[in-house]
């Protein structure tokens, strides 16, 4: 746990991120056209990037890079795969 502490206080904060408030607009309207989970069909209430954009302003505001997954699916299964896949 230590060391998700630290890399933590050394993340950006979600807004230095890109996630501003044209994000909550666009998320929103993206979970009204897509209400339920890709893995699971749960309602969604997260809007992931299938390929983590790590900065790139592009490929963060591809609706193309976007898929809509419950928080469950989103905080298990994605964030799993993305620390097996981290270097």
């Amino acid at each position: 746990m230590a060391r998700k502490a630290v890399a933590d206080e050394r993340r950006p904060s979600a807004r230095e991120r890109g996630y501003t408030s044209k994000w909550d607009v666009e998320r929103a309207a993206y979970l009204k056209t897509h209400p339920r989970c890709v893995r699971c069909g749960n309602p969604a209430t997260v809007v992931d990037h299938k390929v983590p954009h790590r900065g790139d302003r592009k490929l963060f505001w591809d609706r193309s890079n976007w898929q809509a997954l419950c928080r469950t699916c989103h905080d298990r299964w994605k964030q799993s795969r993305e620390r097996r896949a981290a270097p």
